[in-house]
């Protein structure tokens, strides 16, 4: 965990990421384990649950630390077999994803320039062609 906010920070400083990947990564995990905390507490009140396969979701757009806090802490979701499968492999492409981003992409977010949506545009017109 510490090495993914590690990296997350690194990229961030070094420019390969935007800034406000750290405030959205914080923000996203925070809902995370509320999500957890919810299906965790509706499970207990015979309420509507949250769909595995939505927490999953939380899980692959980034907030899967969260959603592995949550399941020590809060003891939600860590003993059934293909639910770990699946978030594990929620992490790995998760990772693979920021990895991606920060090793053939480096930059590539951020932009000085006012008009990055257009160079964006100007890009995929190349393809166009």
């Amino acid at each position: 965990m510490a090495t993914y906010v590690t990296v997350l920070v690194w990229s961030v400083w070094a420019k390969n990421l935007p800034w406000w990947v750290l405030p959205a990564s914080f923000a996203i995990n925070l809902f995370t384990f509320f999500a957890y905390w919810q299906d965790k507490w509706a499970a207990g009140q015979g309420n509507w649950r949250i769909s595995e396969s939505t927490l999953h979701l939380w899980s692959l757009a980034g907030g899967w630390p969260g959603a592995w806090f949550a399941q020590q802490v809060l003891r939600h979701k860590s003993s059934k077999p293909s639910f770990r499968e699946t978030y594990w492999a929620t992490v790995v492409l998760n990772l693979a994803a920021l990895g991606a981003s920060i090793w053939w992409l480096p930059g590539w977010l951020v932009s000085q320039r006012a008009d990055a949506p257009m160079a964006l545009v100007a890009l995929l017109g190349i393809f166009q062609k």
